[in-house]
């Protein structure tokens, strides 16, 4: 059962004044060995969460890499089952937050009351449904919540603050703003008023503010980091991910990314900024 591994590290980052650093990889991709590696290279180079894509067939919310990512997963058999064996068998080996990222079918099939139990019993600490809304959310949410996992929701830069008022109120663990309408992908720039979007959310929450999609390079994570409680990163790991499956080099080159990004977070939040990326006029 999930032990509130999210809040107690929300707590920790808070007291040391640091922003979470949260980083996607898709289960299976290129093959269970390797996320296996990717997940204990993403903790040693500072990770603090790690989102673990559950592969689908028709990932919408999702750009061309990581829709090519969840497609290497599905050929390499990451079934949901699959996945959940994979987050037991590295709970042998860390403590860090585990949040499933996808999508409802696959839960749908699989049962939602069964796969609460599965999922807290494996070690998972979250859940993270793109395509399910809070309000028809109540088949998942009840056993979530009685299998003491957090339900965390999405909100983008077009949600009326009335609604996200509504969504927070049905959410756990932290929110995940999406910083641009559309799917996932790596941008050059992100848009200059997402911090005033992430100021205005955190007047109708206390839970901790995550900011995901287009975030690539260490710049930006600063930049977000300087306003945020969490940095999401796929797509551009990802794009490692396939640029190197068949090289020994796959772990060190996502790990070196990640471990870019912590340092450069860290430095922001200790007064040390790296130069200022460009943003969208």
């Amino acid at each position: 059962m999930a032990k509130g591994r999210i809040a107690a590290k929300f707590r920790e980052l808070r007291a040391r004044n640091e922003a979470a650093l949260i980083p996607f990889v898709v289960a299976g991709d290129p093959d269970m060995d390797s996320t296996r590696a990717i997940v204990r290279e993403f903790e040693t180079r500072g990770a603090d969460l790690i989102e673990l894509g559950v592969p689908f067939s028709d990932p919408m919310a999702d750009g061309p890499a990581n829709q090519r990512a969840h497609a290497r997963g599905l050929g390499a058999g990451a079934s949901l089952a699959a996945t959940l064996s994979l987050v037991s068998e590295m709970r042998k080996e860390t403590e860090i937050p585990l949040v499933l990222f996808g999508y409802y079918n696959p839960i749908f099939h699989y049962g939602c009351d069964r796969l609460c139990a599965d999922a807290a019993r494996a070690g998972v600490d979250g859940l993270l449904v793109v395509d399910l809304p809070p309000d028809e959310a109540a088949e998942l949410r009840t056993p979530a919540r009685s299998q003491g996992l957090d339900l965390i929701y999405l909100l983008a830069p077009t949600t009326p603050v009335e609604r996200a008022r509504k969504v927070v109120r049905s959410a756990s663990g932290f929110i995940y703003y999406v910083s641009v309408t559309g799917v996932t992908g790596a941008r050059t720039h992100l848009p200059s008023d997402l911090e005033e979007h992430v100021t205005r959310l955190r007047s109708v929450t206390s839970l901790p503010v995550g900011v995901g999609f287009g975030i690539s390079t260490a710049e930006q994570a600063a930049q977000v980091a300087r306003f945020s409680d969490a940095v999401v990163v796929g797509s551009a790991l990802s794009l490692l991910v396939e640029a190197n499956a068949k090289s020994p080099e796959l772990v060190k080159s996502v790990g070196e990314l990640v471990g870019s990004m912590k340092s450069a977070m860290k430095a922001v939040r200790n007064g040390n900024p790296p130069d200022a990326p460009s943003q969208d006029a």
